[in-house]
């Protein structure tokens, strides 16, 4: 992936936090804000299906998407405030479920196989993927319960503030701050460019549901 398209992702993710952030505390239940909200969580559900499950698998989401969004938009699911926490929530349980996945003995952790993609691992580089891929895992089941509890105890602009600029920040904080931290603690790994670690994990990431990559 070159690196203007990463850039490009990177101002439209964060252009987009910023109006998800502001149409949940003035728009909430808007006819138009659900599907805008929702809709890239639709999109990302959809691309999956179809790699796996190829058409019909595209299909079911498709009916089902449709089905979904045509019962909000009649006012007859629950309130958006809810299905905006769901979805939160439902995000990084599953993020977490996939990071922890790869942590079964004898196989290969997910970071390991990010870092595979840009050269071979040696053991104490194995260890330390593994021991990162677990970091990963527990970071999205914290933001997981740290999202009930925010929406649970404080009004919805601070879970909003929360889920849409805090919860990436810390993503983005996390990655970086290893990626510095690496080689202060094992100086001994080969050097890797930071951008050549991202496009490893949206190389993984588009392999993940039939790529090679698992083991």
């Amino acid at each position: 992936m070159p690196a203007w398209r990463l850039v490009l992702l990177l101002v439209a993710g964060v252009a987009y936090a910023l109006l998800s952030h502001w149409m949940m505390v003035f728009h909430p239940a808007a006819l138009w804000a659900v599907p805008v909200l929702l809709g890239p969580l639709w999109l990302t559900a959809l691309g999956l299906a179809a790699a796996r499950f190829g058409r019909a698998g595209a299909a079911v989401v498709v009916v089902a998407g449709v089905a979904f969004f045509a019962v909000v938009l009649r006012g007859g699911a629950v309130h958006p405030d809810l299905l905006y926490v769901l979805q939160h929530v439902g995000i990084n349980a599953l993020l977490c479920g996939w990071f922890a996945s790869t942590l079964r003995a004898g196989r290969l952790s997910l970071i390991g196989q990010f870092a595979q993609r840009i050269h071979p691992l040696s053991p104490a580089h194995r260890a330390y993927t593994t021991a990162l891929t677990r970091v990963w895992a527990l970071y999205f089941a914290a933001v997981a319960l740290l999202s009930v509890a925010v929406y649970a105890s404080l009004p919805f602009s601070a879970w909003s503030l929360f889920s849409n600029l805090i919860t990436p920040l810390g993503v983005g904080v996390l990655f970086i701050g290893e990626y510095l931290l690496r080689y202060r603690l094992h100086p001994e790994f080969e050097r890797t460019r930071l951008i050549d670690a991202v496009r490893a994990f949206y190389a993984n990431s588009a392999e993940a549901p039939t790529g090679p990559g698992r083991r």
